[in-house]
């Protein structure tokens, strides 16, 4: 009997350090992941953590959420990740430091968590690349993987170049982010959104191309009907942004296992992360915003 499908993330955890003095669990892959557990979808989560008192508190979070630990690594030089965040008006801000145990992943480890294992579908972004070691693990990772990739753009400067993210991007199911994103790795003329994104998606040569747009909410581009476009609806109590796009990218993977139209996956995916905004941090302790969302897809089914 055949195991089920689960997708696989990899790339970074860290916790983010707001200017108050509070911290909280995050990075993009590990955020996506905790979403994806919420919604039932069982990810394997593949990262690098110290051996260190964060990464206890890694360990702890994951399991008390029902998050398999098959795939963290623990590193007994490096830290668990860290980054500060910068809170403004154009939305957060990031300092991360380098040579922190996720820019060490193994990708021998990473292939033997996959053992018994049949992906559904490989998750991964770009600061994760950013270090040799972890981006030969992800490397090895594509190749090994028979399964459709989605690439989550998130642009940490100093760490990306032009070069490297399209070459991360390319042949992805779906590739997404955002509107200040793309202009900066589109380097033809100064267009509307949607000319730049469709030039974009011929470039990378993804099925979905998505822009998340803020308060504007999204744009999906399939290259088979017009542009796609769906706004929050209602009001967003917004306490902080941070992780909105992290909690977009794992309702955009649930529409795609699911087989959800894209206009229904983009719909849903802008409504969860509005309400992800309505919360301190990037992902919920408890259950309530995964009974609501699962509750709403159903009404909508």
């Amino acid at each position: 009997m055949n195991s089920p499908s689960r997708p696989i993330v990899f790339g970074e955890v860290l916790f983010d350090r707001f200017p108050d003095g509070s911290e909280v669990l995050g990075g993009a892959p590990f955020n996506v992941a905790w979403h994806l557990a919420g919604f039932g979808l069982d990810p394997l989560l593949i990262t690098r953590i110290g051996q260190d008192e964060p990464g206890e508190r890694v360990l702890a979070a994951m399991r008390a959420h029902g998050l398999d630990t098959a795939g963290v690594q623990r590193d007994p030089a490096a830290p668990t990740g860290a980054v500060e965040v910068r809170l403004g008006d154009a939305g957060p801000g990031f300092e991360i430091a380098p040579d922190q145990a996720f820019d060490r992943i193994e990708g021998a480890r990473a292939l033997a968590a996959l053992a018994g294992v049949r992906p559904s579908l490989l998750y991964h972004g770009t600061l994760a690349a950013r270090a040799p070691a972890s981006a030969d693990a992800l490397a090895a990772l594509r190749a090994a993987v028979d399964a459709p990739r989605f690439v989550d753009v998130n642009l940490r400067a100093p760490w990306w170049s032009r070069e490297n993210v399209i070459e991360l991007c390319a042949g992805a199911a779906v590739v997404k982010l955002n509107d200040d994103e793309l202009i900066a790795l589109d380097d033809g003329p100064a267009d509307a959104i949607g000319a730049r994104a469709a030039r974009f998606r011929e470039r990378v040569g993804s099925d979905w191309l998505i822009v998340t747009r803020g308060a504007d909410g999204a744009l999906l581009l399939d290259g088979r009907s017009e542009p796609l476009a769906r706004r929050p609806q209602g009001g967003t109590r917004v306490v902080d942004t941070v992780g909105a796009g992290d909690a977009f990218s794992a309702v955009a993977i649930a529409g795609r296992l699911g087989g959800w139209p894209a206009g229904r996956t983009l719909e849903r995916a802008v409504a969860f992360a509005a309400w992800i905004c309505e919360i301190r941090g990037a992902v919920p302790r408890d259950r309530t915003l995964y009974d609501r969302a699962l509750a709403a897809w159903q009404e909508t089914a």
